[in-house]
């Protein structure tokens, strides 16, 4: 037993080392000490499609770095851990929220947290937005390095950032190691539909609203991947619902919820079918909704690719519908026979001169072009295609 145990301490020892260990470390003497005397402590990865994560239980370190697009889920979980940590009658005391506008955000906060907490309960200290996981000076990575495995077991610290913590960095592979979480909130990609209805039924699930599979599936027509949105129309069918046991049925969600009805997989079907008319009216109306146009390029581009590779796959003999589950990454192979009747009137080539004006317009949005008329030419340009002019 004893044996096991040392073949596992040296285990969790080697993956650190293994994770950490990048050429010209060897330089930096400080890093290599701790990477060589602390252990390793794995972290919990993000999985899809639940907007809300839980928070650990049994704290390893009181370290927690959150990340991701999916703001409204952040904040519920910081929202969660602020709770569980101070004591509501010394928040004034303990809680300390720094921005990235302030002079020495990252010292201040590292410093903060080593101050001993006042009165009951923890004390919090939140870096918000911070750049540390992007880009961090050897002053503060000094601060890091001194401080992280030293912060009284009642102190808490908090970084979050919208951006993707950049894994070279030592910063970075010092905040995962000590973190005891390290989670990223990313947005589910609207194409997903069938994750998007998943999200549906497990937040259904958690306010307390029961669904049929018809009316998941209109919500997550209807919502897309806005996690804020879902809560709120979630919730006000809670309310509407109150007493009942019976799941709500079509009719009564698409009278109550706010549908942003046009949104991109509609544009998609329209362009789809060559309905030009249909298709620059969802476009307005996704617009005037303040619809992000980089957002509604992407979806267009994962929609039209889909129905490539489908295609593409069928005229190549597949017929297995596994088989081209997986080459399309589509979750739900059942999906596929949906697929191929959306995409019967259609040929590869179509299909493909269709991506090219995508990319065009992604390329035009992101150079400054008027959104609108940028928009409005190429759905004309990508309806003819469909239509085989």
């Amino acid at each position: 037993m004893g044996s096991g145990e040392e073949a596992g301490e040296q285990g969790a020892g080697e993956m650190w080392f293994d994770f950490a260990h990048q050429p010209g470390d060897e330089e930096d003497g400080e890093l290599l000490a701790l990477s060589k005397g602390e252990e390793f402590s794995p972290c919990p990865s993000a999985s899809f499609p639940c907007p809300i994560p839980h928070l650990l239980r049994g704290l390893s370190m009181p370290i927690y770095v959150y990340w991701g697009e999916d703001d409204f889920a952040m904040e519920k979980v910081i929202a969660m851990l602020r709770d569980r940590v101070l004591d509501p009658n010394w928040i004034s005391f303990n809680y300390t929220a720094f921005t990235p506008d302030q002079a020495d955000a990252a010292i201040q906060g590292l410093n903060q947290v080593m101050t001993p907490t006042f009165g009951a309960g923890g004390r919090l200290v939140w870096l918000i937005n911070t750049t540390l996981c992007q880009h961090c000076p050897e002053n503060v990575l000094a601060e890091l390095v001194r401080s992280l495995k030293v912060i009284p077991e009642n102190s808490f610290l908090l970084l979050s950032s919208r951006n993707k913590p950049d894994e070279r960095l030592k910063s970075t592979k010092l905040l995962k190691q000590f973190a005891t979480e390290f989670r990223e909130f990313p947005l589910i990609p609207p194409w997903k539909t069938e994750l998007l209805v998943q999200s549906v039924n497990q937040v259904a699930q958690t306010v307390g609203v029961k669904l049929t599979a018809n009316t998941a599936q209109l919500l997550a027509e209807s919502i897309g991947n806005d996690t804020r949105l879902l809560y709120n129309e979630i919730e006000k069918l809670r309310l509407y619902a109150h007493g009942s046991n019976k799941p709500l049925d079509v009719d009564t969600v698409t009278k109550l919820v706010r549908n942003t009805t046009q949104n991109s997989l509609q544009l998609a079907a329209a362009i789809r079918t060559g309905d030009t008319a249909k298709a620059l009216t969802t476009l307005a109306d996704m617009i005037n909704a303040s619809e992000p146009g980089l957002r509604i390029v992407a979806t267009l581009i994962g929609q039209f690719r889909t129905w490539l590779w489908v295609k593409t796959m069928i005229e190549s003999g597949e017929r297995n519908q596994q088989a081209i589950a997986q080459a399309a990454d589509i979750g739900n192979p059942k999906r596929i026979y949906f697929l191929q009747q959306e995409i019967k009137l259609l040929s590869v080539q179509q299909l493909i001169s269709c991506l090219p004006l995508l990319l065009e317009l992604e390329v035009s949005l992101k150079q400054g072009a008027s959104e609108m008329s940028t928009f409005q030419t190429k759905v004309i340009e990508l309806c003819q295609v469909c239509q085989g002019g």
